[in-house]
């Protein structure tokens, strides 16, 4: 099953969706996912990865890490499917990352790698947008770079742990107004599931609705206001959304 949360009608909703994309209300009507403004599907921490497919970290002339570079993503980053993110002005390289999420389902403390798969309740998908003109080392990415406005869309919806038999084995794609530019897949995560899962609740407990975007592959490229930018993971969701600057966006919030 598949569970999102919504701004319908001035509401803000928890609603699941049918076999046909269409989204069940609580009173048992069903509308298109056009009618809606959709909202970020869990509202818990994001815990972010950095380098953690091996092709990436070369692609960037980085050895692969030995233990997981992870930082955490702040809430205002976070925004919905088909809505925008602004590229800051008179910066020179921004990039997207698809990335698959694993959101958490019940408090996880002390969880072993070989039990860490029940605390898991679905996946969802981000695009975890990154400011390159900021970065100064790639093992400490600064806020600047990784917690800007509108520049985490993730969604559109969970979809339950059940229904992906092996998160493991997924492919990832990037599309740029139509143009495939980025392919991977998730058989070349560093750090997998579990284990991620096992070393953050060694030292901290996670929660219902905390989600862990688990790193990009290789890929990257510069995009710009007008861009139409689509992740996908295979078998859990695509999202879309599109690329203002900043000027826009202030014109539009007046």
């Amino acid at each position: 099953m598949r569970h999102a949360r919504i701004n319908y009608q001035g509401q803000n909703l928890n609603v699941t969706l049918d076999e046909q994309d269409r989204i069940c209300l609580p009173d048992g009507k069903k509308v298109s996912g056009d009618d809606v403004i959709w909202l970020p599907p869990a509202s818990g921490t994001l815990f972010a990865l950095g380098l953690n497919y091996a092709d990436h970290a070369a692609e960037l002339e980085f050895k692969a890490p030995e233990e997981p570079l992870i930082f955490i993503k702040a809430a205002n980053t976070l925004t919905g499917h088909k809505q925008i993110s602004v590229r800051p002005d008179n910066v020179e390289y921004m990039h997207y990352e698809s990335e698959l999420v694993v959101v958490i389902g019940k408090p996880a403390r002390r969880v072993s790698r070989e039990n860490a798969m029940d605390y898991v309740a679905g996946y969802t998908v981000c695009n975890d947008y990154a400011i390159r003109d900021y970065l100064e080392n790639y093992y400490r990415p600064n806020l600047r770079v990784k917690s800007r406005d509108t520049l985490t869309p993730i969604g559109p919806w969970i979809i339950d742990r059940a229904d992906v038999p092996d998160p493991h084995n997924l492919t990832l794609s990037t599309w740029v107004n139509g143009e495939l530019r980025q392919r991977g897949t998730t058989a070349d995560l560093i750090f997998d599931v579990p284990f991620l899962i096992a070393y953050l609740s060694e030292f901290m407990t996670l929660q219902p609705g905390d989600m862990i975007a688990t790193g990009t592959p290789k890929g990257l490229s510069d995009v710009v206001p007008g861009d139409e930018v689509i992740v996908e993971v295979e078998g859990i969701a695509r999202l879309a959304n599109r690329i203002v600057s900043q000027a826009e966006y202030e014109e539009s919030q007046k």
